[in-house]
């Protein structure tokens, strides 16, 4: 079922071109042609979305505008750099995210990215949901299904783009040419409609859908959970806003056939994508063919440059490093602790490099020994991610890389999303899917929204389950918490040691209203020049210039 929805998807990609396209995005038609240019690339009629057909493509394709942001490098950037986690390696054109520098401004790629692509996945959700009426053909139950799913996309591509720039402009009817006389939507508006959406679409959906990928009730209700907890600490979240992300939560996990796994290895095992923890993932394939550009990435960002070390060459089965993101001080030393119990460290980060030469080499960061012989397939590097004394190092056959050692090139390796099955080793586009919601991360939020609701007690239910999942067997009891250790310091931590890497880290910090400080404290890069307007991302200036008035109609964010 999964690949009939990921070619579905990809088969239905040209439909994404059309002439729906320069109403999606107010600022397709500026200068910057070699950004918001867009080629048409099929000679498809706009009348195509009108036939059963043409209906049921457009309805499979929208979920392809999802892969234009998450798994990708903009994806990475702008939900785990410049974070208390992650801080910058040697890599990369985007280090701006993790400096919080000045020319982090309305002209950066990923600021516009982000928003051309979503605003046209909107406008095609708008398309379908508008059109349904007039469609001929096709069953009510089909019709509504599809407009079901439109309306749950478009509330998801909103809820990104709130969090990140604030007031947009809220279009929930579909636009066929530019549009200049536009404002921005206050936040609080544009939250009642991602709830009003998905609210609507919950009710028209299957508890869960016949083909994996697509959205259903228990997807719905798992944002549902997000959207709430996280208007909760807005100016103008409601009073309930704990308490209905708590009830959207326990009704993922007690409501539908979803269960943590019981290794927490298991998560990021190649083949288990539909492990019974997935809530929502976003799509990939291996078919290159039919891919469009956009396979999921992130095997490439996490990973060090292993292959100049001593002994060493790239292999498929490590990757091509990018050395986009390494881990802070604060991830080796506050969140990865406890680890002769807690195995969440050993089973998130790569600690054995193997050998792909034969031969003595000069050592290169472990000068515990002048040189090492290896033969290929020996362990050529061990990082156990913790200090060890050189007369131990002194006394292994292979280099020990400790971090008190690693550098902007060399550093700890998340292992989660390792892509082997690639087509070649210097093949970028990697076919696991991405998930953006799975039950550890739910059990947590449910019980953040307990602890917020002054119900602490309550909270450690949800959170010892994780924690007895992330123990050694044999160490179970000794990493359950009590009531009294259920605070929001520990779910700042708990979601780092259960989430790291997963992209969720840059909008928990903004939602629990401490980016900056822990950013300052945790993040030394970032932390001359992060302030508090960087709490939203810069609107695309090209955007404001086409708008009349310009910015006294669509305004910069302030300190932009």
């Amino acid at each position: 079922m999964k690949n009939r929805l990921k070619n579905i998807i990809q088969k239905s990609a040209k439909y994404l071109k059309i002439a729906l396209i320069p109403g999606a995005l107010m600022i397709s038609t500026q200068s910057c042609t070699d950004v918001l240019n867009e080629k048409v690339i099929s000679n498809i009629s706009n009348d195509y979305i009108n036939s059963p057909k043409g209906f049921d493509d457009a309805v499979s394709a929208a979920y392809g505008y999802l892969r234009t942001y998450y798994a990708q490098e903009i994806n990475m950037t702008m939900a785990q750099m410049g974070t208390d986690t992650y801080t910058q390696g040697a890599d990369g054109s985007y280090k701006r995210y993790n400096l919080y520098t000045s020319d982090l401004d309305g002209r950066d790629n990923w600021v516009v990215s982000l928003w051309r692509d979503f605003y046209k996945g909107i406008n095609t959700c708008n398309a379908i949901i508008d059109r349904s009426s007039t469609i001929e053909g096709l069953s009510a139950a089909s019709l509504k299904q599809g407009v079901a799913e439109a309306k749950a996309l478009r509330a998801l591509f909103y809820f990104t783009l709130v969090q990140h720039y604030g007031d947009l402009d809220l279009r929930i009817a579909e636009t066929n040419g530019p549009i200049t006389e536009i404002t921005r939507t206050p936040e609080e508006q544009v939250y009642a409609q991602i709830i009003k959406d998905f609210n609507e679409a919950k009710a028209d959906l299957p508890a869960r859908a016949n083909q994996w990928g697509r959205f259903d009730q228990m997807a719905i209700e798992g944002f549902l959970c997000k959207v709430h907890i996280t208007r909760a600490t807005r100016s103008f979240g409601a009073s309930d806003d704990f308490a209905k992300a708590e009830q959207y939560g326990k009704n993922v996990i007690n409501n539908y056939d979803r269960a943590l796994v019981s290794d927490y290895a298991d998560l990021f095992a190649l083949g288990n994508d539909e492990n019974s923890e997935a809530v929502f993932a976003v799509q990939f394939s291996y078919d290159l063919l039919s891919a469009g550009g956009f396979g999921n990435r992130w095997h490439l960002y996490y990973l060090m440059e292993y292959d100049t070390q001593p002994g060493m060459s790239r292999v498929l089965e490590v990757g091509r490093p990018w050395k986009r993101l390494r881990p802070t001080d604060y991830t080796y030393n506050q969140v990865m602790v406890n680890r002769d119990k807690d195995a969440r460290y050993d089973k998130s980060f790569k600690k054995v490099f193997y050998a792909t030469k034969s031969g003595t080499f000069p050592t290169f960061l472990d000068k515990s020994k002048a040189s090492i012989t290896v033969t290929a397939g020996d362990t050529a590097i061990y990082m156990p991610g913790y200090e060890m004394s050189e007369a131990e190092r002194a006394t292994k056959p292979y280099q020990v890389y400790t971090p008190s050692m690693y550098q902007e090139k060399q550093f700890g390796v998340l292992g989660k999303f390792l892509d082997p099955l690639r087509a070649s080793i210097n093949e970028v586009q990697g076919g696991r899917d991405f998930n953006l919601i799975r039950l550890g991360d739910v059990y947590l939020l449910v019980a953040e929204a307990l602890i917020k609701q002054g119900k602490a007690a309550d909270a450690v239910a949800y959170i010892n389950p994780i924690r007895r999942r992330a123990a050694y067997p044999g160490h179970e009891a000794e990493l359950e918490i009590t009531a009294a250790d259920a605070t929001m310091d520990f779910i700042y931590d708990e979601r780092a040691r259960e989430l790291l890497g997963e992209g969720h880290r840059w909008t928990d910090l903004k939602r629990w209203g401490n980016l900056v400080e822990r950013v300052k404290k945790y993040n030394d890069l970032a932390a001359p020049s992060v302030d508090a307007h960087h709490l939203y991302r810069p609107i695309p200036q090209a955007q404001i210039d086409l708008v009349d008035g310009g910015n006294a109609s669509f305004p910069q964010n302030p300190g932009y």
